[in-house]
């Protein structure tokens, strides 16, 4: 297992009215395709699909000094082409796209999945170098929270050294019995085989903070 911790740390309502602006107003002004849309159970859910997106987006803009977003998209041909974030060090660039999603607890397991669909790892002109996995879920004694579960290499991905691949159609099983067949194909990964986030003292510093292990 490559993650060895991630972190928890409170959502603000000041980034969550952030949020909400930049999906409105794109809702209002950027006309674009979503890449749900050719699911018709979907198509009620657009607000809440990019605001949880963007939500991410802000959230990791704060707490590793970043600019934070301007805009909010969830198009199928990407406008950053995969690049939310451009993370600069002495060794090397890092091309990050923020990959969030909602649950229902924080209280994460090493068997559960991240998702990627084919055509975004495999897209003409990407600029991904890596993603991050962020999960929100909602404490009713803390308010909303941000599991920052970590990095995800692409080109480790793409290589097959993590992640199991699924053609469109293929039918998964889930542990508590139930299944469903993917739309299209998909990367899947386990939150465990993701690269745990870096530490910092201001990330220490962030209201909420909390470093929690993956159930086995």
């Amino acid at each position: 297992m490559r993650n060895t911790f991630y972190i928890q740390i409170s959502v603000s309502d000041e980034q969550k009215r952030f949020a909400r602006q930049l999906v409105e107003y794109s809702l209002r002004h950027h006309k674009i395709s979503n890449i749900w849309d050719h699911h018709d159970e979907r198509l009620s859910k657009t607000r809440m699909l990019r605001y949880t997106g963007t939500l991410g987006e802000i959230v990791f803009a704060d707490l590793y000094h970043l600019p934070r977003p301007s805009k909010s998209f969830g198009d199928s041909n990407g406008q950053d082409w995969g690049q939310d974030f451009l993370i600069r060090s002495d060794d090397q660039n890092f091309s990050v796209d923020i990959k969030s999603m909602k649950r229902r607890s924080g209280d994460l397991s090493s068997n559960f999945v991240l998702n990627i669909p084919a055509h975004q790892l495999h897209k003409l002109g990407s600029k991904t170098s890596h993603y991050f996995c962020i999960s929100f879920h909602q404490s009713e004694s803390r308010g909303t929270i941000a599991s920052l579960v970590g990095f995800i290499d692409k080109e480790a991905l793409e290589k097959g050294e993590i992640g199991i691949f699924y053609k469109a159609g293929s039918k998964r099983s889930r542990q508590d019995s139930t299944s469903f067949i993917f739309y299209e194909d998909t990367y899947e990964i386990f939150l465990g085989d993701i690269d745990s986030p870096v530490l910092t003292d201001f990330v220490r510093s962030v209201k909420g903070f909390k470093i929690c292990h993956l159930k086995e």
